[in-house]
């Protein structure tokens, strides 16, 4: 019982593929909380991980388009962004904490730093999953041979449209979509993974199914989009209404279903895709989450100046790198015990669906200068009556699996590197798989075993952040 009324468990759901890419692009900051928050209890530890670090490196951009949330452009210098030591140190303290996060290198427009593949290598070289967020007219074969060397395992790109009538005059460059599309082509030809971002207006809206279809033609391992969060650049925009959010969340489940095990199909800042998929998908892997916005508990965005925020999309700030240790401000930081532990406010909080879904906390602070606030995008309204829908816990994205067969020297040693956001998951599945085949032990033979049974397109070719895991 929660609150007096019944749950509704979803059942545990087969393990699927995920990840979360940010696109290039920031965001304004001001500051926040600056008292003292209680330190983690014993065993939070476990629970808080920062799992995905997206960072905005730079707010150069040879770009400015309408939605930045970082605002970013040709006219920003470089004089004001964290020096190559500097990042360094914060990667070490990063890794001290979670020796196999996934980290975002983004901007701005990341490849304007001479030191991005510098920074890649040293993260990869240390554990971590390095993928990069850009908006694709710099990709160039000799930038991506190099960015490939430096142990960069996946690239984002931004795709708005496949009309450059559109596409150019949204990202404000001429020939935007040409060098983009060309730059796909080449991430195709070079082995390099790639997944689709798509910043959703009115504008575009009628091209979703188009774009998806051509993303999982060029052999995208996901495609995602992206609704507004009036924040930056984007504070002037505005996006689609409750009830058109609902009309596309509708057709992105679908389409989700369509090509599970072809290409993933993501919401990102509208979680409320989770009710669609909850009442007309039980068997998507999206229930496989433990909460759709992760900021704050699971990641954190770090800004080109070393501020630490829950997000790229929400400006408040945690902490400042240059005064305080990467460990402190994820630990101690009064805004993310806030985020971790306060109660949602509004419909979000007297909704049934708040734990698979709770709305995008950026918006609602956004709108409302509240971060846990009603996420009024929603056309939702609860009654606040129904039973409280939960999903299993023993296989969530982010949580921990303790082995419950013997692992060999060598399968232990991969799995360990498989990112840690889905490492639990993964290690799950193994020892499910050889459970019910009577293996006795986990072994490399067992793990490629595990890789054959993946859908058909995945078994072939393992997404970036399960192929360092070897077999797994």
């Amino acid at each position: 019982m929660t609150d007096g009324l019944p749950e509704r468990r979803l059942p545990t759901l087969p393990v699927g593929n995920e990840s979360r890419i940010g696109e290039a692009g920031s965001v304004a900051f001001e500051p926040f909380f600056r008292s003292a928050a209680p330190r983690l209890e014993d065993g939070e530890a476990d629970t808080f991980v920062p799992h995905v670090v997206a960072w905005n490196l730079t707010k150069r951009c040879n770009l400015a388009c309408a939605h930045c949330y970082i605002s970013a452009g040709s006219w920003h210098a470089a004089k004001d962004e964290l020096s190559t030591s500097e990042c360094r140190r914060i990667l070490d303290e990063i890794l001290e904490l979670n020796a196999s996060p996934m980290l975002i290198l983004s901007g701005g427009e990341p490849l304007l730093r001479e030191d991005l593949e510098e920074l890649a290598s040293h993260a990869s070289s240390a554990g971590a999953t390095v993928v990069v967020g850009t908006n694709g007219t710099r990709l160039t074969s000799e930038r991506i041979d190099s960015l490939m060397e430096a142990g960069v395992q996946g690239v984002a790109v931004s795709v708005d449209s496949l009309r450059a009538s559109y596409h150019d005059r949204f990202r404000h460059g001429g020939g935007a979509l040409h060098d983009t599309l060309a730059a796909v082509d080449r991430l195709g030809a070079h082995g390099l993974d790639f997944v689709v971002q798509t910043s959703l207006t009115r504008g575009n809206r009628h091209e979703l199914r188009e774009l998806v279809g051509w993303a999982e033609g060029k052999g995208a391992l996901s495609f995602n989009l992206y609704f507004l969060v009036a924040t930056g650049r984007g504070e002037g925009m505005t996006g689609l209404s409750p009830e058109e959010n609902e009309e596309v969340l509708a057709e992105l489940a679908e389409l989700e279903a369509e090509y599970r095990g072809r290409m993933m199909v993501r919401s990102k800042c509208q979680p409320q895709i989770m009710r669609h998929v909850v009442d007309g998908h039980g068997d998507s892997p999206l229930l496989n989450y433990r909460t759709r916005c992760p900021c704050g508990i699971h990641y954190c965005r770090i800004t080109p100046e070393g501020k630490v925020t829950p997000c790229p999309y929400t400006p408040i700030v945690a902490g400042d790198l240059r005064e305080q240790a990467f460990s402190d401000i994820w630990r101690d930081s009064t805004l993310f015990h806030t985020i971790r532990h306060g109660e949602l406010g509004g419909k979000c909080g007297r909704c049934e669906y708040r734990e698979v879904c709770g709305g995008c906390r950026a918006r609602a602070h956004s709108e409302s200068g509240d971060i846990l606030g009603p996420d009024e995008s929603c056309a939702y309204e609860p009654s606040g009556d129904r039973p409280l829908v939960r999903t299993e816990r023993e296989i969530t994205y982010g949580s921990i699996h303790e082995e419950t067969l013997p692992w060999t020297d060598e399968a232990r040693d991969r799995i360990a590197r498989v990112p840690s956001f889905v490492r639990g998951v993964v290690t799950a599945r193994v020892e499910g798989f050889a459970r019910d085949r009577g293996y006795r032990q986990v072994d490399v033979e067992v793990m490629a075993e595990v890789r054959r049974s993946l859908p058909v397109d995945f078994s072939q070719k393992l997404p970036f952040f399960l192929r360092k895991g070897g077999d797994a």
